[in-house]
């Protein structure tokens, strides 16, 4: 049974899932789910439609995605990776990076960042 205080929300508990089909493919369209967003990390579950992108931009974690289904072609500071079903591209904190759709994909964003301390400790 599920806790009010989930640390992992929009998935079903104690039960397998086909991960792929939590989130749809919408023309036109770039789709998310939030699978958990704490102080350090962040995990999203994205649907991309043929030839939608996330544009160039920052994270202050390193991120890593994890392609479900389909192909994307990944930009990290003018170098571009093509990546496909099963592989996984990490991409450094702070260092400019965009995600384009070559085909319909599917990913798991996963964002990792500094713990936040008290300082001077």
């Amino acid at each position: 049974m599920a806790e009010k205080n989930e640390l992992i929300k929009n998935i079903p508990f104690s039960e397998a899932v086909n991960i792929t089909e939590l989130v749809d493919y919408e023309e036109g369209r770039v789709v998310s789910r939030t699978l958990t967003s704490k102080s350090n990390i962040n995990i999203t579950l994205f649907a991309f439609d043929k030839e939608e992108e996330i544009s160039a931009h920052t994270s202050p974690g390193d991120a890593m995605i994890q392609i479900l289904d389909g192909e994307a072609l990944i930009n990290i500071d003018g170098e571009k990776i093509a990546a496909v079903t099963g592989q996984v591209v990490v991409m450094p904190a702070n260092v400019p990076h965009s995600v384009s759709a070559v085909t319909q994909f599917k990913m798991i964003l996963t964002v990792v960042k500094q713990p936040v301390g008290i300082q001077g400790l």
